[in-house]
C-alpha cells in the first residue's frame, strides 16, 4: 500500500513539474546530466548548462528533443522524466554505524585510486551504471551488485544502481514510460556498466534481459552503450557455472561495449553472504575486488576515446548521404519502399 502511495505521489510530482516547466525546460533538464538526480525545487534555469564532450552533449540534445516531441504529441506518460533523488541510486552506501566494520574500506587499492592515464583530459569521477537481475527481497545478484558498487565508490567512481522494479516488459509499452526513460538516460549518462545476474535454467533471467532490451543500440546519433566498458558477474544457487557470464559477454559485445577480460562467478551464493547481506571473506570475494579494480582501470583508460572507438566509416558515409544517422525503423521502411526487381524471360 505504501509503495503504491509513493508511486502515485512520484508520478503526480512529475506531471506537476512538466506543467510548471514546459517543454523547453524539459529539454534543458534532460540535457544537464547532473540535474537528472535533483528534485525540481533544486533547479533554476540559469544553472542548466550542457556539460561533457561534444558527442555526449549532442547525444543529450537528441534525447531531450525526442522526449519533448513525445510530450508535444500527447503520448502516454506525457511530461514524465527521471528526476530521481541521487540518494535513490546510492542505496548501497552503509549507515554510519555499519561503515565502521565495512571490509571494503580496508582494501589496499591505492594504485587504482591514484591511477591517471597519460595525457588524461577527463578528470571527473568515472560514471558507472549498475544493473542486477532479480526482484526477490533477498536478491543475491543485488547483494553482489551492491558490493561491486561499494568497491567502485571507494575507488572514486560516481556509481548509480538502477532498481528494475516497475520497469514494464518490453512490448508495445510506450518508450516514454518513466522507468524506460530512466534506464535509457542512465545509460547515456554512464561511462561504464556493471552487470550482475543470477543463473536460471542455464542462462540469464528475464528480469535482467528485459533491462537490456529497453536499452537500444542507438537512438539516431545517441549511443546508450557503445564504447562503454562492461564488468560482468553472476551468482549461482548451486555449483559454480559460467553460463551467465558467457551470455553477458556476448550481449556486451553485441551492444558494442568493451567487456573487461576478468569476470566473477559466485557458487552457492546463499552461503557467501551473511545475515546483513555482506559478502563473507573468501577467495571469491577477493576475485570480486580483482574484477572491480580491473574494470575501473579499463574505464579510465578508454572513456576519453569512446567516441573515437565507435566512429565508423559506414556511419560517416550515411551522415554525408542522409544528413544524419537513420534509425533502424527508418532503414526498414526505406527498404519496403524500394521497388521489387522483376526478371523478364524471352
Amino acid at each position: 500500500m505504501a509503495t503504491a502511495v509513493r508511486r502515485t505521489i512520484a508520478y503526480s510530482s512529475l506531471r506537476i513539474g512538466a506543467e510548471h516547466f514546459g517543454l523547453r525546460q524539459i529539454r534543458r533538464i534532460i540535457l544537464h546530466k547532473s540535474i537528472l538526480v535533483r528534485p525540481f525545487s533544486a533547479m533554476t534555469p540559469n544553472a542548466v548548462k550542457p556539460e561533457g564532450s561534444a558527442a555526449q552533449v549532442d547525444g543529450g540534445v537528441a534525447l531531450a528533443n525526442g522526449v519533448a516531441a513525445r510530450v508535444a504529441n500527447g503520448a502516454p506518460y506525457a511530461g514524465a522524466n527521471t528526476l530521481v533523488p541521487e540518494a535513490a541510486y546510492k542505496v548501497f552506501r552503509l549507515a554510519e554505524e555499519e561503515s565502521a566494520s565495512d571490509w571494503v574500506k580496508d582494501l589496499e587499492l591505492d594504485g587504482a585510486k591514484g591511477f591517471q592515464p597519460t595525457g588524461q583530459l577527463i578528470t571527473t569521477p568515472p560514471k558507472i551504471l549498475v544493473l542486477y537481475g532479480s526482484l526477490r527481497e533477498r536478491s543475491y545478484s543485488r547483494l553482489l551488485a551492491y558490493e561491486f558498487a561499494r568497491i567502485l565508490d571507494l575507488l572514486g567512481c560516481d556509481v548509480r544502481v538502477f532498481d528494475p522494479r516497475g520497469l514494464p516488459m518490453k512490448d508495445e509499452v510506450s518508450d516514454a514510460h518513466p522507468k524506460v526513460l530512466e534506464i535509457r538516460e542512465l545509460s547515456v549518462w554512464s561511462e561504464g556498466h556493471v552487470w550482475v545476474c543470477p543463473e536460471q535454467h542455464g542462462t540469464i533471467t528475464a528480469v535482467f534481459k528485459n533491462q537490456i532490451d529497453w536499452i537500444p543500440l542507438n537512438l539516431g546519433s545517441v549511443r546508450p552503450t557503445q564504447g562503454r566498458t562492461l564488468c560482468i558477474a553472476q551468482v549461482n544457487g548451486g555449483s559454480q557455472s559460467f553460463n551467465v557470464v558467457n551470455t553477458l559477454r556476448v550481449l556486451g559485445r553485441w551492444m558494442r561495449m568493451i567487456v573487461v577480460p576478468n569476470q566473477s562467478s559466485v557458487p552457492k551464493a546463499w552461503t557467501e553472504f551473511d545475515e546483513r547481506g555482506r559478502m563473507k571473506a573468501s577467495g571469491l570475494r577477493d576475485r570480486v575486488v580483482d574484477v572491480a579494480e580491473e574494470f575501473h582501470k579499463f574505464t579510465l583508460l578508454t572513456r576519453e576515446h569512446a567516441a573515437f572507438l565507435v566512429d565508423r566509416y559506414s556511419e560517416r558515409k550515411e551522415k554525408r548521404e542522409k544528413g544524419r544517422l537513420l534509425s533502424q525503423a527508418e532503414k526498414e521502411a526505406a527498404k519496403e519502399k524500394q521497388p521489387v526487381a522483376t526478371s523478364t524471360s524471352k
